[in-house]
């Protein structure tokens, strides 16, 4: 690793060590609080004496963590090679890098830690300017369609190839089979859907923009998270030049209904906030980033994690972010069961995504918004084989070979 990235991963374990001196204080206070409350006033003076040497010892204890380990960190800096290769030389450091980003993003964002990955175009593991010589050089045979792969929650670009050593991936098919040019973006999945949402629509601009030839068409293909950035960047960018050359819309396992895991998570976090013993662990759970709380409910603008009243923001627009209308939509879900309607698929889904969810069915009884064959069901799933899946393609080739993009005039 660099010198930098050392020290980067220093100071978020010095944060992380620091953390937990603190959560042991706020345990020891919660217990203690409640012996107190039964010995009644009489503890009054002892409880004082208790508290100030308390804090006193946690707070050195806090600082004293934090600072040892930035040390240790810093320390290891100054001991390796200014030549030292960078973390991300090999896909293993990447996949370590994303995690990172997924799990603490908007932290690395806040603190301004080198390892905060920014919103990117890879290309064969590097980053690529958008301007119009580097992408010449990087694509030379550019075409005139596009799709441009968004991944999920704390993945890489590199996503797209898991099990490659026994299917082609999903880019290489569509260049050769049906002739768009493969575009891997790469993000900080830790903040907030709607700020990757807006940052994609702005780098869909500058690469159009920017592209060898006139672009004509393009196609967005989300997993997971990434298909609700994917309708994010669609929803700020609706009405640009550049959202209206998107003529088609995959989301693959996308929870647009919410995640069952995050879910959990958040009625845990609740109930562990409940008892001064247990407070600590709420406020650990709920160090989780942005990005993860966002797929509670898949939220898709500012107003649904900021300081207002989503509900009453959903309401005052019919109750959802609308799906891009000049755009095709195709949802496509796993299910470990075989069968699409079996009780089992409902209830467990691919692991993460339930199916109504994946197919942002609106609830029992009610109508599917879009026809019929744009869902699609992989039986005998999980939730990462729709990453790269002969099935999974084979449904997104028909759609594309044999649906044109809606007309222009079908938005009014």
């Amino acid at each position: 690793m660099r010198r930098e990235e050392i020290a980067a991963l220093g100071d978020l374990a010095g944060e992380a060590a620091a953390g937990a001196a603190r959560q042991i204080q706020e345990l020891h206070t919660g217990i203690a609080g409640r012996v107190w409350g039964r010995v009644g006033p009489a503890a009054l003076p002892v409880k004082l004496a208790h508290d100030r040497i308390a804090r006193g010892a946690y707070s050195a204890a806090t600082e004293l963590t934090r600072s040892v380990v930035r040390a240790g960190a810093q320390a290891a800096s100054r001991a390796q090679s200014p030549d030292a290769p960078s973390i991300e030389r090999t896909p293993a450091g990447r996949v370590v890098v994303s995690a990172l980003n997924g799990a603490f993003g908007d932290m690395l964002v806040r603190r301004r830690n080198p390892l905060a990955l920014r919103m990117t175009v890879r290309r064969r593991g590097n980053d690529l300017e958008l301007t119009g010589p580097a992408l010449a050089r990087a694509y030379p045979n550019a075409k005139s369609r596009l799709a441009v792969f968004v991944h999920g929650l704390c993945e890489t670009d590199e996503a797209w190839k898991l099990g490659s050593g026994r299917h082609v991936p999903y880019g290489h098919r569509m260049e050769i089979e049906l002739g768009h040019t493969p575009v891997y973006l790469r993000y900080n999945s830790g903040r907030h859907i709607s700020e990757n949402g807006r940052e994609l629509a702005a780098l869909l601009e500058d690469l159009i923009a920017a592209w060898p030839v006139r672009v004509d068409e393009v196609v967005l293909i989300g997993h997971s998270m990434g298909g609700l950035v994917a309708r994010s960047a669609c929803h700020y960018g609706a009405g640009s030049a550049c959202v209206a050359k998107v003529h088609h819309v995959f989301t693959l396992g996308t929870p647009h209904r919410g995640a069952p895991l995050e879910q959990a998570a958040n009625a845990a976090s609740a109930a562990l906030a409940r008892l001064p013993e247990t407070r600590p662990l709420a406020r650990a759970l709920n160090l989780r980033s942005a990005g993860i709380k966002d797929l509670r409910y898949g939220y898709l603008v500012d107003e649904c994690w900021m300081d207002q009243d989503c509900d009453a923001y959903l309401r005052n627009t019919s109750r959802e972010i609308p799906f891009l209308p000049t755009a095709r939509h195709y949802f496509i879900c796993a299910t470990l069961s075989r069968e699409a309607d079996a009780p089992v698929g409902r209830i467990i889904g691919d692991l993460l995504v339930l199916q109504p969810s994946a197919w942002a069915s609106e609830g029992r009884g009610k109508r599917m918004r879009f026809p019929i064959e744009h869902y699609y069901h992989l039986g005998g799933a999980n939730h990462f084989d729709l990453l790269n899946h002969p099935a999974i393609f084979d449904q997104m080739r028909r759609c594309l070979a044999s649906q044109r993009a809606l007309p222009t005039a079908a938005v009014a």
